[in-house]
């Protein structure tokens, strides 16, 4: 079960926005198979390029369309005098003219296709605009503005509608010539089996926690060295979420949250009003948000970790005593129950718009139900 939070959303940072970012961490292997599939010249047409969120699945995407609109008209299958020798990287310079134009977004072979900012609920669109997609098929039909390539990006393949989907279909049925369409997911799974069926798939993997560590460093110079690996670990390998949580302040919600827990199998009940209290204290600052979405990510770490019968290391000191006593108190399956009712509880509070404080201590008071 996953919420959408304002901790959760896309990472616009100079330096790691996809359109903008130049290097690519982690992900040497996929790179390598991208640029074997360009020098064999017979480029597939399609790629599903699926992962967690905030690993470099974007970044990928752009840094593959600024390479093969720079090769003009050469290459991946384009070519009339064979494949050229496999390049040693995707990577392009930042001032090469391709690269500037992808970044300021001015490129006329290049497409992007994504959610829309909610100007009036200050938050993005759940769904990814159908129209948009539909502008998609007639931009690759068209002739290259620069005698090459034509290139669309879906960045959030998996938010698109099932008429979104279906004009997509017709697009892999029939694919014009130097076309080429990247899909970003979080969640390739749920695509449509048709969809998946005609692409290339790349599976991205979670990031490292030192080169989680290391872009941190690189990203967020303010950070402390020691909360670096507690941001990388409470990431769980996504850069996208860590740099969002340490904006957010999710270090210090969570070592809030875990002392909270701390007190079971008997809450701190004071402590659990101030809690509430400082999350919604404003509507619009992100903490209940953020809090919320922590606490959940936390309930499905102890089952998992229960599951396997092996703890994970520590975000923050205390954990692996605590999962200990809350796994002592009840099952494995009690507590994968509360996971998703306290899960359902969230939910329905942010469609019903309920009261959060109260809904925050319900959930507490659910766990604490539990340990005893």
């Amino acid at each position: 079960m996953s919420r959408a939070t304002k901790a959760a959303e896309p990472v616009e940072v100079d330096g790691l926005a996809p359109r903008r970012n130049p290097d690519l961490t982690g992900h040497a292997e996929v790179e390598r198979t991208l640029l074997a599939a360009w020098s064999s010249g017979r480029l597939p047409h399609a790629w599903l390029i699926g992962g967690p969120p905030g690993i470099g699945k974007a970044t990928l995407a752009f840094r593959f369309a600024r390479f093969v609109l720079a090769q003009g008209g050469q290459g991946g299958g384009a070519g009339l005098f064979g494949a050229p020798a496999q390049p040693a990287s995707l990577h392009l310079d930042p001032q090469h003219p391709v690269f500037r134009r992808v970044a300021s977004a001015g490129h006329a072979d290049l497409l992007t296709v994504e959610r829309q900012m909610d100007e009036k609920r200050d938050r993005m669109k759940r769904d990814i605009a159908v129209d948009d997609v539909r502008k998609i098929a007639p931009f690759l039909r068209k002739t290259s503005a620069e005698e090459g390539w034509r290139v669309a990006v879906i960045d959030g393949a998996d938010r698109m509608n099932t008429a979104g989907l279906n004009a997509i279909l017709k697009i892999l049925e029939e694919p014009p010539p130097y076309a080429l369409l990247l899909l970003v997911s979080d969640n390739p799974g749920g695509m449509l089996p048709t969809i998946r069926s005609r692409c290339r798939k790349l599976a991205l993997n979670p990031l490292a926690e030192e080169a989680v560590v290391g872009l941190l460093a690189q990203h967020r110079p303010d950070v402390a060295e020691d909360d670096r690996h507690a941001l990388a670990r409470l990431a769980e390998g996504s850069i996208g979420r860590a740099v969002a949580l340490a904006d957010a302040g999710g270090l210090g919600l969570y070592r809030e949250l875990v002392g909270l827990l701390g007190s079971l199998p008997k809450l701190d009940i004071p402590a659990a009003h101030a809690f509430g209290d400082k999350l919604t204290r404003k509507q619009d600052d992100g903490l209940y948000e953020t809090a919320t979405d922590l606490l959940v990510w936390w309930l499905a770490r102890f089952a998992r970790a229960l599951a396997r019968g092996e703890w994970p290391a520590e975000v923050v000191p205390g954990e692996a005593a605590l999962m200990t006593r809350l796994a002592n108190a009840r099952s494995l399956d009690r507590w994968v129950e509360v996971w998703e009712k306290i899960g359902r509880l969230f939910a329905r509070a942010e469609s019903a718009n309920l009261d959060r404080k109260q809904v925050v201590l319900n959930a507490l008071s659910t766990i604490e139900a539990t340990a005893t």
